[in-house]
C-alpha cells in the first residue's frame, strides 16, 4: 500500500421539524475518491433505508429533496456500509476519510452500533471543516458554502444531498490540500 486515497464524504440522515428526540439514521451516503495527485478518480452514492423510522418526514424531504421512493427499497445500513467499504478498498490503499463537520463520523458510529457493524477504517477520519477553519484563523467553524466562496468557488448542485456536498468538498479539497499541507505532492 504505497499510495493514499482521500475519501471526501457526506451523509444525509432522517430529520424532523419537531424537537421530539428521535434517533436519526443515515439515508444517503455520498463520497468522492481523490488520489494524492488531487485527481478525482471515483464517486460513490447510495440511499439507505432507515430501520427505526422508515418513513421520511415531509421536513426531511423539504430539506434534502430525498423522497420516500428513494429509500423505500434501498439497502439497510449494514449492507450499504459494506458496499461503501468495498468501494473505498481500505486494504488496497491507505484511506483517509474526510467530512465537513463531526456529525458524519458520529452518525456512522451511531448507525454502526445500531446495526452491530464495525468500521475499523473510520479511525482514519479528519474533520476538514475544523482544519480549514483553523487554517483560516477563524474562531468559528466555517460552513462549506462560505469556504467555497472564500476560495473563489461557487457551490454547485443541490445542497443537503450527500453526493452533491461531497463533490463540492472534493473541489474545495483540490484547491486547499497543498496550501494546507495535507498532501505530499
Amino acid at each position: 500500500m504505497d499510495h493514499r486515497h482521500f475519501i471526501i464524504y457526506d451523509l444525509e440522515a432522517t430529520c424532523w421539524r419537531s424537537r421530539a428526540p428521535k434517533q436519526v439514521e443515515v439515508i444517503e451516503i455520498g463520497a468522492v475518491k481523490v488520489n494524492e495527485s488531487l485527481e478525482i478518480i471515483d464517486e460513490f452514492c447510495a440511499f439507505v433505508r432507515p430501520k427505526l423510522h422508515p418513513k421520511i418526514s415531509p421536513f426531511c424531504t423539504e430539506l434534502t429533496s430525498i423522497i420516500q421512493t428513494d429509500i423505500q427499497h434501498a439497502p439497510l445500513f449494514d449492507e450499504a456500509i459494506e458496499d461503501f467499504e468495498d468501494w473505498m478498498a481500505p486494504t488496497k490503499a491507505r484511506t483517509v476519510l474526510m467530512s465537513w463537520g463531526e456529525f458524519d463520523k458520529r452518525q456512522l458510529l451511531s448507525d454502526g452500533k445500531l446495526h452491530r457493524v464495525e468500521m475499523p477504517w473510520l479511525r482514519y477520519h479528519a474533520c476538514l471543516q475544523h482544519h480549514y477553519s483553523k487554517w483560516k484563523g477563524s474562531k468559528n467553524q466555517i460552513g462549506l458554502k462560505s469556504a467555497l466562496e472564500l476560495e473563489g468557488l461557487a457551490y454547485s448542485g443541490t445542497q443537503h444531498r450527500a453526493i452533491e456536498d461531497a463533490r463540492n468538498m472534493a473541489r474545495l479539497f483540490q484547491v486547499i490540500a497543498k496550501p494546507m499541507d495535507l498532501v505530499n505532492t
